[in-house]
């Protein structure tokens, strides 16, 4: 054969496949997996940068220049009503100590801003702590450092505005180009609070150093981002972690305005900016409408998840390689028991003869000797087939079956030693299924091997007797006779149980099927035997069924009184042992006395245990001893009625001590826990509502607790406990009757002394006084 067509080739062909197989899963899993969870780590990682930067700049900056506002408007609410007064020039030294106060602010936060200003639009008046007073101030030289937010409320018709960046000299009436000067932002809002803009009587307007933004910039984002900047909601740009922040606008221009336009509040893209690929990320500044956008390389950003994908990459190969050798040893491993096997073959069946088409490996000369051997095994099955155990045992099933199922095995009844003398049959069922759960399978089956044979063995004048097992666990006998006799089956009856009871040890229960005159007949006597064994269950002291009054009740529609039904579990809510056990007793007795067909009335029983089951999960009772209810599979196991009510008997014992037991538990807990909140909360509202939830019960119950459990009522003992310590405090002197009275409770204090001279026939002022009177020994024996 050729060295590609043999088995070890396809071996290691199919191993090396599996390998391929699994390590492509597991690199694209792994690559899946760590490039989702990295990069949203990545992303969660700069979201939470961002969101801490915009916290800061909202902190640190914008609420304190908001901050100063409020405190400039507060503060000096008189001084700055005389700016659009009339009376200002009166007022002048006023003034003066409105500027100091301008220029306290203004040193208090000398890292944040560079002045403050107010300005009345009416009046065109300036007081600035920079720049003093100035009249006309739209006129003055310098006025276009001031008049643009000043023009921009007048236009607004909110009551506030953040201004662009722009550059203010330290010298503003200097004509010389250049000089030195500072990047200002201008926060300006109106006077009074809610006035509008453009109806202001007064602007208060500070001046917000660029450089103050640009330090917590730089101070809290990572180096990785190149660019960092606060973008205004018009695209330009405040101040940046770079001094020249501002001239790359145009360089993020698109990307500043996609995040401008964004409806998220922070988020990250990818975009394309001068032939490279950035990670854009922003984060809004709620207080102004600003953005706090940023701007990094993506290989920069990504730099650790290229060097994972390298490493996965390295595992997968690796991985690849081991697989490819561990591929080759298991394929020489697997394919040394085929060349044994292959030694065999040849040296049982001799050369492998020459079939046309390509040449076998050595699978297919392994496929053809199994198939060789099929044959031979099949042949020996049906040789198998034919043997007479199996055949008897399906030609007496297929008596018993009033239509054969097709394909069942038929045959001459002589086969079964049904001797042609013999014109009656009669079917007995042996109901074995009790002794099913007393004894092993090994031992049952033992038993059940042995009770065939002695069957078979009895021998009674003019009668043959066949006996078989059943596929439900139960034993037909078939009885051939030359006559119908009702003692010959009184005889065969009374042998079958004194020997099952005596040699195997089993309690049966044995029915009667009718005489038939054919063998094509016995299902009739069958069918009736399994109607009778129905009743079984319910008349356990019979050990031959053979009433025929029983099969009258198979054709009965009659149903048990519905009083008899409920009865059960009306008693059973009531929780009364005696009463439940007599209900259940008087349902069963209904059944085995009256008309009621078997089938009916084990779905009456089992409707018993359905309805006892659910009543115990409402009230979420659960045994001790198993720790979990599993009723019904206990209920099929049981295989008399007698077992049944014993059954029953315990269960609803156990139940309802256990359920006692909890509930008394439950009360003392209750009460103790009742008793504890009283005594730490005399002085509060200790009505039967209010104290029933903290100890989360009715007010009705914890009433009848108290009643029971401590022998008074619940307002008895709230008036005692209160008096006690009333007549403690009044022994102590500390305290006044008022406060007294206040602290255990009661609100008014003649109601307090009328209460406290109930109970101890005088009043608080006569009880202390007699105290004070009395010698010590006399009080300690009081007390």
């Amino acid at each position: 054969m050729r060295k590609w067509n043999s088995a070890f080739a396809a071996l290691a062909a199919s191993y090396i496949s599996v390998v391929l197989v699994i390590v492509l899963l597991l690199c694209s899993a792994f690559y899946l997996y760590f490039s989702n969870h990295y990069k949203e780590e990545l992303q969660g990682r700069n979201r939470l940068i961002l969101d801490n930067t915009a916290r800061t700049l909202e902190a640190s900056v914008l609420q304190r220049v908001q901050q100063i506002y409020l405190e400039v408007s507060l503060n000096q609410r008189t001084a700055l009503r005389m700016l659009p007064d009339a009376s200002l020039p009166a007022n002048l030294s006023k003034l003066s100590s409105l500027q100091e106060s301008l220029n306290m602010q203004v040193s208090n936060h000398s890292d944040l801003i560079q002045a403050v200003h107010l300005y009345a639009p009416r009046q065109h008046l300036l007081l600035s702590s920079l720049y003093g007073l100035k009249f006309r101030a739209d006129q003055q030289a310098g006025a276009a450092y001031w008049m643009d937010w000043v023009n921009g409320m007048n236009l607004n018709s909110r009551n506030s505005l953040w201004t662009e960046a722009r550059f203010v000299p330290d010298d503003i009436v200097s004509s010389i180009p250049g000089g030195s000067g500072s990047q200002l932002i201008t926060y300006v809002h109106s006077y009074p609070f809610q006035s509008p803009g453009a109806a202001s009587e007064l602007l208060i307007a500070i001046d917000l150093k660029e450089s103050a933004l640009r330090a917590i910039l730089q101070n809290m984002m990572p180096a990785r981002y190149q660019s960092s900047f606060i973008a205004t909601p018009s695209g330009g740009i405040l101040a940046g972690s770079n001094p020249d922040a501002a001239a790359q606008a145009d360089t993020y221009a698109a990307s500043i305005m996609n995040a401008l336009t964004s409806p998220e509040t922070s988020g990250n893209m990818s975009q394309e900016i001068g032939g490279s690929t950035y990670v854009i990320s922003y984060q809004d500044l709620p207080s102004t409408g600003w953005k706090l956008f940023s701007a990094a390389p993506a290989n920069l950003f990504y730099e650790k998840w290229l060097v994972v994908q390298r490493v996965i990459l390295s595992l997968c190969l690796l991985a690849l390689l081991v697989g490819i050798c561990l591929s080759g040893i298991l394929a020489k491993l697997n394919y040394s028991p085929l060349k044994r096997l292959l030694r065999t073959i040849k040296d049982l069946y001799g050369p492998v003869p020459e079939v046309p088409g390509p040449a076998l490996n050595e699978f297919g000369i392994i496929d053809s000797a199994f198939l060789r051997l099929n044959d031979k095994v099949t042949t020996l099955e049906e040789t198998l087939a034919a043997s007479s155990p199996h055949v008897r045992q399906n030609m007496i099933l297929n008596l018993l079956q009033a239509s054969p199922a097709p394909g069942s095995v038929s045959g001459d009844p002589a086969f079964l030693g049904l001797s042609p003398e013999h014109r009656h049959y009669c079917c007995l069922l042996l109901n074995t299924r009790g002794a099913c759960a007393r004894m092993s399978l090994s031992g049952l089956q033992a038993a059940m091997s042995g009770m065939t044979g002695e069957l078979e063995a009895i021998r009674l004048h003019g009668s043959r007797i066949l006996a078989e097992e059943l596929p439900d666990k139960q034993t037909v006998v078939i009885i051939s006779a030359r006559e119908a006799s009702g003692t010959l089956l009184e005889q065969l009856s009374e042998r079958i149980t004194a020997a099952a009871e005596q040699q195997f040890q089993l309690n049966i229960q044995l029915s009667q099927g009718c005489w038939v005159d054919a063998v094509s007949l016995l299902h009739t006597s069958y069918a009736e035997a399994q109607t009778l064994m129905k009743y079984a269950y319910f008349l356990p002291e019979s050990r031959v069924l053979k009433d025929r009054e029983l099969l009258k009740k198979e054709q009965s529609l009659d149903e048990i009184p519905q009083p008899v039904l409920m009865r059960f579990k009306d008693k059973l809510q009531t929780r009364q042992q005696d009463e439940t056990l007599a209900a259940l007793e008087q349902l069963i007795s209904v059944m085995r006395e009256g008309s009621y067909p078997a089938d009916y009335c084990h779905f009456v029983l089992a409707n018993t245990v359905f309805m006892y089951s659910d009543y115990l999960k409402s009230i979420r009772y659960t045994p001790s001893a198993t720790g979990h209810l599993d009723l019904y599979n206990e209920y099929i196991a049981l295989p008399d009625i007698r077992q049944l009510e014993e059954w029953f008997a315990a269960s609803i014992a156990t139940f309802i001590a256990e359920t006692q037991k909890r509930n008394s538990e439950r009360a003392i807990s209750t009460i103790e826990a009742a008793k504890a909140y009283i005594g730490e909360h005399l002085s509060e509202d200790l009505s039967l509502d209010a104290v029933s939830a903290k100890v989360f019960i009715s007010p009705k119950y914890l009433s009848k607790l108290f009643k029971e459990e401590l022998g008074i009522t619940y307002t008895d003992y709230i008036t005692g406990i209160r008096m006690e310590e009333a007549r403690r405090l009044i022994e102590n002197n500390n305290m006044s009757i008022e406060q007294i009275a206040g602290t255990v409770g009661y609100a008014t204090t003649p109601y307090f002394i009328k209460r406290f001279k109930e109970i101890y026939g005088c009043t608080p002022g006569n009880y202390l006084r007699t105290m004070n009177t009395l010698p010590p020994q006399a009080e300690i024996s009081m007390g």
